[in-house]
């Protein structure tokens, strides 16, 4: 696959710094670290219940027929990671004015903080609380990502910091989201419709391989999105078949059908926007 040219496509963020740069840039710089403390809580390093003991263990690895492996939340710490080196690029100096950023600062920084508010709701046995808060982060992080596919990054680090960062974490949360309703739903001990576990696992991964194609298209083939997408459905799929957990093979079968379709969907939307006149793709 091509290379792509940074930066060719986008306007020049060349006016001005304002103030409400500088509150964007602080915030962004202050609500990262706030996700990664709140998070250091929920993992229960510091005194917290980890997430997967809270509520019960409503969202527990074996929760649900959609519910990702223990070691799917690793990809965690990648996320963290990225959020923190995404606010240090864009606190320098010369990225203040970027046209990228006076765009999607604000919703950053907003996913962060609603990331920090999920864990909380958690940590308070608010499972539906924690529903609309995911919700509302999936929402958001949507919307970056929308502003970031209409323009080119200026070079590779901001491809991979920033771009790299937030795409992978729409990947997982679209996954998260998923398994988040799910385990309300169990929490509550409804089943619409009386379908059972397999049944509605199905018909879940049906709309997360739907969603998958739809990301692939709008946004031309990113790899960041859809490699988290098959990390969260490679490990629902390892969760259904281990013998220690929740057993599905409808679940287990429907997640590695969807990875398999986010995988086609993505070349097949990158081989098409390279072949375009118009081509403008990153390389996240």
């Amino acid at each position: 696959m091509t290379s792509p040219t940074y930066g060719s496509a986008r306007a020049s963020s060349s006016s001005a710094r304002t103030g409400r740069d500088i509150a964007r840039v602080i915030t962004v710089a202050v609500s990262a670290p706030v996700a990664v403390v709140v998070s250091f809580f929920g993992s229960g390093a510091a005194g917290g219940t980890p997430v997967a003991e809270a509520a019960g263990g409503a969202l527990s690895a074996d929760a649900t027929a959609v519910a990702p492996g223990g070691p799917a939340f690793t990809i965690w710490s990648l996320i963290y990671a990225g959020l923190l080196a995404l606010a240090v690029w864009q606190a320098l100096p010369a990225n203040h004015t970027d046209a990228r950023q006076r765009a999607a600062g604000w919703w950053i920084a907003a996913s962060m903080l609603l990331n920090a508010a999920w864990i909380t709701a958690v940590q308070f046995d608010q499972v539906w609380l924690s529903v609309v808060v995911i919700v509302a982060l999936l929402a958001v992080l949507v919307r970056v990502f929308l502003i970031f596919t209409r323009a080119l990054p200026s070079s590779r680090l901001e491809a991979v910091v920033v771009d790299g960062t937030m795409f992978v974490y729409l990947g997982w949360v679209s996954v998260a989201t998923v398994a988040n309703t799910s385990a309300a739903l169990r929490y509550e001990e409804i089943d619409p419709f009386g379908w059972g576990a397999d049944v509605w696992a199905i018909i879940v991964l049906a709309v997360v391989a739907a969603v998958s194609v739809l990301l692939a298209l709008v946004g031309r083939g990113r790899l960041a999105v859809t490699g988290a997408l098959v990390w969260g459905l490679a490990w629902i799929a390892v969760a259904r078949t281990s013998d220690d957990g929740l057993t599905s093979t409808p679940a287990a079968v429907s997640a590695v059908t969807a990875a398999v379709v986010a995988v086609v969907a993505t070349v097949a939307a990158r081989i098409s926007a390279e072949r375009s006149p118009a081509h403008a793709t990153a390389a996240a």
